[in-house]
């Protein structure tokens, strides 16, 4: 056991005791409502969903051979290995109707070897009717939701385009944890105008929601992003904290997460070829060994 904070290897194990699990990426071909026009157009000013979208993963795909594929690509490795099937890519609750979610997640659940299904969705995206319909299928095996918060100021929200508020992830959260879902939230430190003392904020406030695990990184610089060309021209709000204050950061998140809830990761790591800011030169076990050691001097 981690002495300082519940990882998400801890975490998992309660839930499947006895069993190593890992995520399989699946891409259900949504959008999200701040690119289609739904509410805007053009994506959150810093994401670019190559960077994180497993090549074997295709929309045009059917959703048990995306995960034929990605358990190909563990099982060698693992060969006891159990999967959770993560519909990751995009917002999957968006414009998506109850019929096609729920053949969407049977199709998941009923592939040799997974053991529980993941969402991945913005809070504006999830309503009474998305929890329900979530927390009938959660009846069958652990079903796990993770929202894109980012960051509990709205302002934050507005100026990387999100398009949605703080409040919605409040209510989200809530109508999730009421369905008896396993619910988690993403959070970005370092993004525009805000401070890592504005991060730890937001964490604190996350920590206090009643969520299960929460999943931090660093603000990245994608290239050909919005966000990447503003950094470009010099745009004043936008800084990348160095390594030794990032893992301060982190160090003061553990402090103030409970053990009750996990937290999954620290950092995130584009391809080098797509990232252009922060090159601090480690792997994500090389960044949170240091954490640890950092951890341990305190």
């Amino acid at each position: 056991m981690n002495p300082w904070y519940t990882d998400y290897s801890e975490y998992l194990s309660r839930i499947f005791p006895g069993v190593k699990v890992q995520k399989i990426s699946v891409d259900a071909g949504r959008s999200c409502p701040n690119r289609d026009g739904t509410i805007g157009t053009g994506g959150c000013s810093y994401c670019d969903n190559r960077t994180f979208t497993p090549g074997y993963c295709r929309p045009s795909l059917p959703v048990a051979e995306q995960l034929a594929l990605g358990k190909a690509f563990f099982s060698r490795k693992y060969p006891l290995m159990k999967y959770l099937a993560y519909f990751q890519s995009y917002t999957f609750t968006h414009r998506a109707s109850a019929s096609e979610m729920k053949r969407m997640l049977a199709e998941a659940a009923a592939t040799d070897g997974v053991v529980g299904l993941v969402i991945g969705t913005r809070p504006d995206c999830f309503d009474a009717s998305v929890a329900s319909l979530l927390g009938k299928t959660a009846g069958s095996m652990p079903l796990f939701v993770e929202f894109g918060a980012e960051s509990s100021f709205d302002a934050t929200l507005r100026r990387v385009n999100r398009g949605h508020t703080w409040r919605d992830t409040v209510s989200a959260v809530a109508l999730a944890a009421d369905a008896g879902l396993h619910c988690g939230l993403h959070l970005i430190a370092g993004l525009p105008g805000e401070t890592l003392g504005d991060a730890l904020t937001t964490v604190d406030r996350a920590a206090s929601l009643p969520i299960e695990s929460v999943k931090l990184h660093q603000l990245q610089i994608i290239k050909g992003t919005p966000l990447w060309r503003e950094w470009k021209e010099g745009t004043a709000d936008i800084r990348i904290p160095e390594l030794d204050e990032y893992l301060a950061f982190c160090a003061e998140a553990v402090r103030i997460v409970d053990r009750r809830v996990a937290i999954e990761r620290f950092v995130s790591q584009a391809p080098a070829g797509m990232l252009e800011a922060p090159k601090w030169g480690l792997k994500n076990h090389e960044f949170t060994a240091r954490l640890h050691r950092l951890l341990s001097e305190k």
